[in-house]
C-alpha cells in the first residue's frame, strides 16, 4: 500500500467528459480502469465487442488500448473467441477468460 492516497480520476477528463490521455503510471491507469469499468459496464451483463468498443470510444479515440488494458487488468473478462465481455466484480488474473455460452 502506498503512503499517499491516490488522486481522483476526475482530473483525467476534459470538461466534455472525454479522457485527455491514458495514464502511463500503473497506479493512475489502474484507478482510471476501475472507474471506467464501474461507470461504463453493468455487473452481471454480457457485452458484445461492438458494445464495448462504442462505450470506450465515447471517452477516448484509442478504445482498443482501453479495452486491452481493461481485460489484462482483470476489470473485464472475455470469452476465448473475444466476442463476449463481462465486468468483473474485482480484478482477477490478467487475461482471465469467461466460459463460452452453450
Amino acid at each position: 500500500m502506498t503512503s499517499h492516497p491516490s488522486r481522483p480520476v476526475a482530473d483525467l477528463f476534459s470538461a466534455d467528459g472525454r479522457l485527455k490521455a491514458i495514464p502511463r503510471k500503473p497506479a493512475r491507469r489502474e484507478a482510471l480502469l476501475a472507474h471506467l469499468a464501474v461507470t461504463l459496464f453493468e455487473a452481471d451483463r454480457t457485452y458484445r465487442e461492438p458494445e464495448v468498443n462504442a462505450a470506450l470510444r465515447a471517452v477516448h479515440e484509442d478504445f482498443p488500448a482501453l479495452r486491452r488494458h481493461l481485460v489484462t487488468g482483470g476489470f473485464l473478462s472475455r470469452t476465448k473467441d473475444g466476442s463476449d465481455y463481462r465486468r468483473q466484480q474485482r480484478p482477477g488474473s490478467p487475461g482471465g477468460a469467461i466460459p463460452a455460452a452453450a
